[in-house]
């Protein structure tokens, strides 16, 4: 039993935060137009794609990780687009597993965006458009300044999802020490080899981790509202 890290726990940490960070930005770059599409969209079929944006969340990961893998061996179509750029499939690889991160988490940032941009309503966007302002300046300068809260809530809840995935991210990426080695692979790693001392301690961290980032967005939550209300 060992009370510190390992060269290989690092480097699970490392890949870890690299890939959370990756898919956090990638989700709020699609994300963001989509939350807003279906916040003003009265489109008949908006119901089946808030239902299948929503999937991820009922849907069991290993389910999810199954069809991603499916999709993205050398048979389907992300062996396809490997082989365009002389690879033979985006199974586990790296890049595979940012592709299934994003679909897993796209609800933990699609809906808070969404929320936010509802919760703005029509009226200050009507304000703004009789002071002759386009649809890209109302946007930019009146919905987004609103949402910021609800992007902090998206911002983290998908990195913090990211971080804690273990099916999806076992079942694409496998565990390749170094490649796709994820923290909570290690875990199961550690107390596969009986190694609770390491399993702690890995856990702590991402413990402590997730509870500082949900402390963050809380308080972030509370001071946005009482600036609000004052």
């Amino acid at each position: 039993m060992s009370e510190t890290f390992q060269p290989g726990d690092l480097q699970a940490l490392s890949i870890t935060l690299q890939l959370a960070g990756i898919t956090t930005l990638v989700l709020l770059l699609l994300g963001t137009p989509l939350a807003w599409w279906l916040s003003r969209t009265a489109f008949r079929g908006k119901l089946v794609v808030e239902a299948i944006v929503a999937l991820p969340l009922v849907l069991p990961p290993t389910v999810l990780g199954f069809y991603l893998l499916v999709a993205l061996g050398p048979q389907g179509p992300g062996g396809a687009l490997a082989r365009l750029f002389g690879g033979r499939s985006l199974a586990f690889t790296f890049t595979g597993l940012v592709i299934g991160s994003v679909i897993y988490s796209l609800p933990f940032v699609v809906q808070p965006l969404q929320d936010a941009f509802t919760a703005i309503g029509r009226r200050p966007l009507e304000v703004a458009a009789t002071l002759r302002a386009s649809p890209l300046d109302r946007f930019l300068t009146v919905a987004l300044p609103q949402a910021r809260a609800g992007f902090l809530t998206a911002a983290v809840l998908g990195f913090a999802h990211t971080v804690g995935e273990f099916g999806v991210v076992l079942m694409i990426g496998g565990n390749i020490p170094g490649e796709t080695q994820v923290l909570s692979i290690a875990i199961y790693d550690h107390v596969e080899a009986m190694d609770y001392g390491r399993a702690h301690l890995l856990s702590g961290a991402l413990l402590l981790l997730s509870f500082l980032l949900l402390f963050a967005v809380y308080a972030w939550n509370r001071r946005y509202r009482l600036k609000a209300v004052s």
